[in-house]
């Protein structure tokens, strides 16, 4: 099978992440697509996230009637934080038969030259990459190295993804204000944080 993984901390997962998740699902050449639950962002600060089973439940919940989609605790299993070079070379050796790329916001790929050993990335998997609305202010790059990865082969640029601009982090501070955020994910997911008491 032909796999995109679709890395996150989904903290917690939204209606925009699985719009994103089901479109790549459903409009490409993916016969599934993987939403890696990640345990530690090295560029986000752990100390905000829910505990990882809490992550990764909530992904289950959104998608359990979606058999195109599958919730991943592989980076579980590996070192943090986690490094996704690292996490690509496991999960291709544990699944040898599958051919495995990489899902990601036009942001991420702008500050993929921060990552580590992102050459290695760029030059073996293929990625797929929709359109995120983005300050300049908010990422720092070398405009000739931002050219080469977006010009690079392996990076297949879609320009008509359904984009929602939901944030993980608007909705923690709503719940937190005591808003309603009931249609910002789905009914599952919004249960679990309730009965929870969540990012109150």
């Amino acid at each position: 099978m032909k796999i995109g993984l679709y890395f996150g901390t989904f903290n917690p997962i939204h209606v925009g992440h699985l719009i994103i998740a089901n479109y790549f699902a459903n409009e490409t050449d993916l016969d599934q697509v993987w939403l890696v639950v990640s345990p530690h962002n090295p560029l986000k600060d752990k100390a905000t996230l829910l505990k990882d089973f809490h992550r990764l439940e909530m992904v289950k919940e959104a998608i359990e009637d979606n058999p195109k989609l599958k919730a991943s605790d592989i980076e579980f299993k590996l070192s943090q934080p986690s490094y996704t070079v690292t996490t690509l070379a496991h999960i291709k050796e544990k699944y040898p038969n599958n051919e495995f790329c990489l899902i990601m916001g036009e942001d991420s790929l702008r500050s993929l030259n921060k990552w580590y050993n992102y050459e290695v990335i760029l030059k073996n998997y293929k990625i797929y990459v929709y359109p995120r609305a983005v300050l300049m202010s908010e990422i720092v790059i070398n405009q000739d190295n931002e050219n080469a990865i977006i010009e690079h082969p392996n990076v297949i640029m879609m320009q008509d993804v359904p984009i929602m601009k939901i944030s993980a982090s608007h909705i923690r501070k709503a719940i937190k204000s005591g808003k309603d955020i009931r249609y910002l994910v789905t009914e599952p997911v919004f249960k679990y944080i309730e009965d929870m008491h969540f990012y109150r």
